[in-house]
């Protein structure tokens, strides 16, 4: 091959593969790095932790969540919006399954289908050997299922726990469940279903035309030098009047009508038609086409290109436009709020319930003592035991006459176990005088764990009842014990 036909033969196939490797090792791996027993991602429902960016968060911290979420799919529609519907061509794992599959297991491997180029021939299953082949690929693809359902698992089960969880089935029936479903799932998609779940399935397909315009790029028919094969209304031309077309200008005779764009095409479609829902910019067909071009010495006649610089010949494409530089606005400013978030993570948390009575009332000889009750709910969420103690702010001019009658001293947290303690609030002070009602008074409860004061503190809302006047005068005599 010559040096100027090799110049137009770059494979967009052979830099698939390589991102295909390098997303594949990268999901398997991940779940399995760790920093102090914490993920990149985990979303675990038996221990009520989401981890993210090696940071644990409690289930009640997920205000995290919805970030996560919006930020998935702003990050696809700013994706669709530039590259068209390019994670279904090199992200999806839908397309990274059928190309293992398809390309290596049955062509490669096993030699079911004779060549990569040519997706449209299936094999012919009336062939014993053929019929053999294809039990061995579906064997070993239901081995890989097995291991993609596993890993996906990883994502709300950890390793560490998904193996442990292996020897004993039987108190593991949910999770043994999924990954059964997925794995048939998986074997009856790739296998049966094929490229008929991105067209009929998926629902991204759908909704992409939504956000393309003129400058989204995606793999492109450039028909004024190619020749028009199909009419507007996608019908292809007869022989005769593509000839006729052609030898209008000079410049529109170049397509071969070789077709190996259309025989290579993974979702049985024709790029010559133009726009279609159907493509999911693999790249494939320009991999064919420059090819065969590339052998005359001429570039290709489809490239990654925008309807606005190739059909409509307006100038360059606009990447940087309006819709992308919003997408991008938004999704820095999501990622901003969700990291200004986590960063104030709270390594104590705490619930604070006030019980069905309102007060209770003990009468000395020199004084009256209001009580309140509260039911506090405390976790550590640190990984070493600490002892966790408060102090009540109360309203100005209040200060320091409401005390905490129980616990009088420092208590115990161990880490991951939410604690039950019962807590007394009290007063001897006349703190509102009030014939009509009982008074709402609001206080912040200030909890801390003791020798990180600084560092690990959470202020609680709550309030203290202080009964009227008349209570406070009829209240009965006890013994102060």
């Amino acid at each position: 091959m010559s040096k100027q036909t090799a110049d137009f033969t770059d494979s967009w196939r052979k830099k698939r593969y390589y991102y295909f490797a390098f997303v594949t090792i990268f999901t398997l791996v991940l779940p399995w790095i760790n920093i102090d027993g914490n993920h990149a991602f985990l979303l675990s429902f038996d221990n009520l932790k989401l981890h993210l960016a090696f940071v644990a968060f409690d289930m009640q911290e997920l205000y995290l969540l919805p970030f996560i979420i919006m930020l998935l799919f702003l990050g696809v529609f700013a994706m669709t919006a530039m590259g068209g519907r390019v994670f279904c061509g090199w992200s999806c794992p839908q397309t990274i399954f059928r190309v293992i599959y398809r390309d290596f297991i049955e062509t490669k491997l096993l030699g079911l289908r004779k060549r990569i180029k040519n997706k449209q021939i299936e094999p012919d299953m009336s062939l014993m050997k053929n019929k053999f082949k294809k039990l061995i690929a579906v064997l070993l693809w239901t081995a890989l299922a097995l291991i993609a359902s596993s890993n996906f698992m990883w994502f709300f089960v950890p390793p560490e726990d998904f193996f442990q969880y292996l020897l004993n089935p039987n108190e593991h029936k949910m999770l043994f469940g999924i990954i059964f479903f997925t794995t048939l799932f998986l074997v009856y998609d790739v296998v049966y279903l094929k490229e008929d779940y991105c067209i009929y399935v998926c629902p991204y397909s759908r909704i992409q035309s939504v956000l393309y315009d003129d400058h989204t790029v995606m793999a492109i028919y450039d028909f004024h030098r190619g020749g028009k094969i199909y009419d507007e209304k996608k019908h292809k031309l007869p022989s005769s009047s593509q000839e006729e077309i052609k030898s209008r200008t000079s410049e529109s005779s170049e397509c071969t009508a070789c077709e190996s764009c259309v025989s290579v095409c993974p979702t049985h479609i024709d790029i010559r038609k133009g726009f279609q829902l159907e493509c999911i910019n693999c790249l494939e067909c320009a991999d064919a086409c420059t090819t065969v071009m590339g052998k005359l010495g001429k570039k290709s006649l489809i490239t990654w290109s925008s309807d606005y610089e190739i059909t409509q010949q307006k100038g360059k494409t606009h990447y940087w436009r309006a819709k992308v530089i919003g997408y991008i606005v938004l999704l820095t400013g999501i990622t901003i709020m969700m990291g200004i978030m986590g960063s104030n993570k709270e390594h104590m948390l705490l619930n604070i319930n006030k019980e069905n009575r309102l007060y209770s009332i003990k009468k000395t000889s020199d004084k009256v003592i209001v009580n309140n009750a509260y039911e506090f709910l405390v976790q550590n969420t640190k990984k070493e035991n600490m002892k966790f103690y408060f102090e009540v702010i109360a309203p100005k001019g209040m200060e320091g006459k409401i005390t905490i009658a129980k616990p009088s001293k420092p208590f115990n947290v161990v880490p991951g176990i939410k604690k039950k303690k019962i807590v007394v609030l009290e007063t001897s002070e006349v703190l509102i005088d009030d014939a009509r009602k009982d008074n709402i008074i609001p206080i912040v409860i200030r909890a801390y764990a003791v020798g990180h004061e600084d560092k690990i503190v959470v202020l609680r809302k709550s309030t203290f009842t202080y009964p009227r006047a008349d209570v406070i005068r009829n209240a009965k005599f006890q013994e102060e014990v």
